[in-house]
């Protein structure tokens, strides 16, 4: 049963378990990617030549370790993996992961077609190892982008008020840490202006400028980057926001003792007559509707 699972939502793997295995998935397909947060016991999967054979997918995984200590085994290297650190790797080359006293993770798989209007490297010769745990100094380096494509994910594939991921944050947060010192300029600037907006998206102060000075950018540069993504900068932010809002709106159990207005000001309005009417527009629906409704 776990097999077929992972085949369907994932990628295809073999799996061995010293004794009988429980084991939790939960997933989020967005158009070009796949999420999920994983919890097991002991057990190793396989993907080898035979697996590949009749499950081909030619992806790129990232594994973000939450709990528990393992390895990852591929072209005669062992890499030891322990909570904080992000795996990336390619699906279509033999791999062993083991997990020797079970497991928790989040799970992120990109086609490597969906990166190809990113970034002219869609191949990953060797594994990559690096860390999503909190900075003790300045962000630098792949870790920033781990950590925020391992909060995007997380958000996503909570069990309760789950918050839709951004699908373009994610295939650019993909491509950097796939590319590394090697990423496309662009690719870099549009990652660090997502990530950006992500950890600031309930500032009501959040706008162009702060976002343009945290990627690097001018402001037309910026307008730029978005422009090319169908969007712009104030959009794309009150997107977020209201995706934010009818997450909260829609949680289980529904946040009754919270108002409208309250949940609108958490998110980063000012304005509850504003928020209204754009949740209507963007939603077809009204914010009180999607409370009312929620699971109590």
């Amino acid at each position: 049963m776990w097999e077929s699972h992972n085949a369907a939502a994932l990628i295809g793997l073999d799996v061995h378990a010293p004794g009988p295995l429980e084991a939790t998935e939960l997933n989020v397909q967005l158009p070009l990617a796949r999420l999920a947060r994983v919890s097991g016991t002991a057990h190793t999967v396989e993907r080898s030549s035979d697996v590949i054979a009749r499950s081909p997918a030619e992806s790129i995984a990232i594994y973000f370790t939450l709990r528990g200590d393992a390895w990852f085994y591929a072209a005669g290297r062992t890499l030891a993996r322990r909570p904080g650190d992000a795996l990336v790797c390619a699906t279509d080359k033999p791999f062993v992961r083991g997990f020797a006293r079970g497991l928790e993770e989040l799970v992120v798989t990109v086609p490597c077609s969906a990166l190809t209007a990113r970034t002219d490297v869609t191949r990953l010769e060797a594994p990559v190892l690096t860390s999503f745990a909190p900075a003790t100094g300045a962000p630098s380096g792949s870790g920033q982008y781990a950590r925020a494509l391992a909060r995007i994910t997380g958000r996503a594939v909570r069990a309760e008020g789950p918050l839709l991921a951004d699908g373009a944050t994610v295939l650019d947060l993909v491509t950097v840490l796939l590319t590394g010192q090697n990423a496309a300029l662009g690719a870099a600037h549009r990652a660090a202006a997502h990530c950006y907006i992500e950890e600031h998206l309930t500032d009501p102060s959040l706008g162009a400028p702060q976002v343009a000075a945290a990627a690097g950018l001018s402001e037309r540069q910026l307008s730029r980057l978005f422009a090319g993504e169908g969007t712009s900068v104030p959009r794309h932010i009150l997107t977020r926001r209201l995706q934010l809002a009818y997450s909260i709106l829609a949680a289980k159990p529904a946040v009754a003792a919270e108002s409208v207005a309250d949940i609108a000001a958490r998110c980063g309005f000012t304005s509850v007559t504003y928020f209204s009417h754009a949740f209507r527009q963007h939603f077809g629906l009204r914010a009180t509707d999607v409370r009312r409704d929620a699971p109590r």
